[in-house]
């Protein structure tokens, strides 16, 4: 397709594709003339992510030098799939926290503690590398230190459902045929998922009030 096509399609104008063109947030059309290149269903797919990254990420829009990093790791062939998802996903920032709390007064040791016995090996091997890791430790803390009960015995029924959704995920992510297309469709579950699993919790509490309590 033609790049008023590609732009016809995506519902993205030509002047804001250019621009990610220049950026290098999309990779260049296949050229046919000094002027003119061809686009294909990969860079509509590329242009989505961008667009999604862009205009929704997780805690508001997300910086172009930002998006250019999740994508240098979703196109790095040289890695092994679960670095190259991770990477990726790392990359990605995290939903404001309670800042980085990553001390060694007592909440943090004790968080890090209950988060260490979940038996999520990869977990406990990573430790605070993860940003992920070191962003659930400083929200378990902050419960310690706020005088909120929350140890690993109430944190493994989460675990647990935490885990099947990311059989889910992976399932979905694992039907796509190219690493590239694998390590996107990864990228674009922590963006677009995330808010809709955080949604369907809340809707899911106001169900089960409403059953146990009634509506009045």
């Amino acid at each position: 397709m033609r790049l008023a096509e590609l732009s016809e399609r995506s519902g993205v104008a030509i002047a804001t594709i250019k621009y990610y063109l220049r950026e290098g947030l999309l990779p260049p059309g296949h050229r046919v003339s000094a002027t003119t290149a061809d686009y294909d269903d990969g860079h509509l797919r590329r242009l989505r992510l961008v667009r999604a990254m862009i205009q929704v990420g997780q805690v508001g829009q997300v910086p172009v030098a930002t998006v250019r990093e999740v994508l240098r790791h979703v196109d790095d062939d040289s890695l092994g799939r679960t670095i190259r998802l991770g990477t990726a996903q790392w990359a990605l920032p995290e939903e404001p926290g309670p800042g980085d709390q990553q001390g060694d007064d007592e909440a943090v040791v004790t968080a890090r503690a209950e988060v260490g016995v979940l038996g999520w090996s990869t977990a406990r091997e990573l430790g605070d590398l993860s940003p992920v890791h070191r962003s659930l430790v400083a929200w378990v803390a902050t419960l310690i230190r706020l005088g909120h009960p929350w140890d690993a015995a109430l944190m493994a029924p989460y675990a647990r459902l935490m885990h099947q959704a990311a059989v889910r995920d992976l399932d979905l992510v694992e039907a796509y045929p190219s690493e590239a297309q694998k390590a996107e469709a990864a990228v674009a579950a922590a963006i677009l998922f995330q808010p809709v699993l955080k949604a369907l919790h809340r809707l899911a509490q106001e169900e089960e009030s409403a059953r146990r309590y009634g509506l009045s």
